[in-house]
């Protein structure tokens, strides 16, 4: 199969993704895993490779030429003026460059001149100032695609994953939230997106919601009445799902290497283990969308910003994570 093409996006020019992307384009392997397109302004591009110290070749095309495209080439935008990027800024201008080079992005992948999308870190405050219009990027990349099925954020670290029942809610509404269909939705994106990324079967454990996995019935009895059933109807279909495991051991499973996955019942009981893990390796994916993005899982980190002290390592698992998804889309698109 031919190599998979990328659209990158610098993220938020105020923080360290310019950087990022500099660093990440001077890694051994990265112009020879996939073509790639830069998908924002020149200036942005020069900014990065100037706080990195290391080169960066604009090589310019129009967007009519870019299903021929091969190795490195650069789709020049407007969106912001070089006076107005404040380095550790929250600003519009930094949200509204975001926003823009995004919605090219994507509609590069929903043209089919792309296989996949890397964005270098958004700040979420500035992309509000500058209309985001939602809860955070990957509801905005849905509703931008028009998608209306299942998606969520899946955090990946190395060769495991998370997914997750719940989200963005506070602790005191979880347990009303989770439900058999939810943690179905979950274990189907763990599966799913593992799949695309070249695991053909994927051992997936979910992890409990109460303490000790309710003791039976003890602590509460979601993991009785909800959890059990619902990871009964995936071992019934002969998938490797198992638990509900208690959520203060799921993951000494995973450090072993004996799980792909973990469902995870709320945002933090997945979050805190893994960057604990690795922070400085962890990847976003925009799960369940149907193109494949991914992004660091860390932010902007303005406080070293334009300091040449960006770590790369994220970005680049980002990226890597990113071509084998990309390469299953492609091979499905044009089958």
């Amino acid at each position: 199969m031919s190599k998979p093409r990328i659209a990158i996006v610098p993220g938020d020019p105020s923080g360290i993704g310019p950087e990022l992307i500099a660093r990440l384009l001077n890694e051994n392997g990265t112009l020879e895993a996939a073509d790639i397109v830069l998908v924002g302004d020149s200036h942005l591009w020069q900014q990065g490779a100037e706080q990195a110290d290391l080169p960066v070749e604009l090589n310019a095309i129009e967007e009519a030429d870019i299903a021929d495209q091969s190795g490195l080439s650069h789709l020049e935008m407007e969106t912001i003026d070089k006076d107005d990027v404040k380095i550790s800024e929250v600003t519009v201008a930094g949200g509204t460059t975001s926003l823009r080079c995004l919605d090219k992005a994507l509609d590069l992948a929903q043209a089919g001149l792309v296989d996949g999308v890397l964005f270098a870190p958004f700040n979420k405050a500035a992309m509000t100032s500058a209309g985001l219009n939602a809860e955070d990027e990957h509801k905005y990349m849905a509703r931008y695609l028009g998608f209306e099925g299942y998606h969520s954020e899946i955090n990946v670290l190395d060769k495991l994953m998370t997914t997750r029942v719940t989200s963005h809610i506070g602790i005191k509404d979880v347990a009303e939230n989770i439900s058999q269909e939810g943690v179905t939705r979950a274990v189907n994106l763990a599966n799913d997106t593992l799949r695309r990324a070249g695991n053909e079967r994927p051992s997936i454990a979910v992890a409990a919601l109460n303490p000790h996995a309710g003791d039976n019935g003890k602590f509460g009895r979601e993991e009785i009445d909800i959890l059990e059933p619902a990871i009964k109807k995936f071992q019934d279909k002969q998938m490797n799902v198992t638990g509900p495991w208690p959520s203060d051991t799921v993951f000494l499973k995973a450090m072993r290497g004996e799980v792909d996955a973990v469902v995870t019942m709320y945002h933090d009981q997945g979050q805190i283990a893994i960057k604990l893990m690795g922070f400085e390796r962890g990847v976003t994916v925009a799960g369940g969308l149907p193109i494949p993005v991914a992004t660091p899982a860390h932010g902007t980190a303005f406080d070293i910003a334009g300091q040449n002290k960006a770590n790369v390592g994220a970005t680049q698992q980002a990226f890597a994570l990113l071509v084998r998804m990309a390469k299953t889309h492609r091979a499905s698109r044009d089958a």
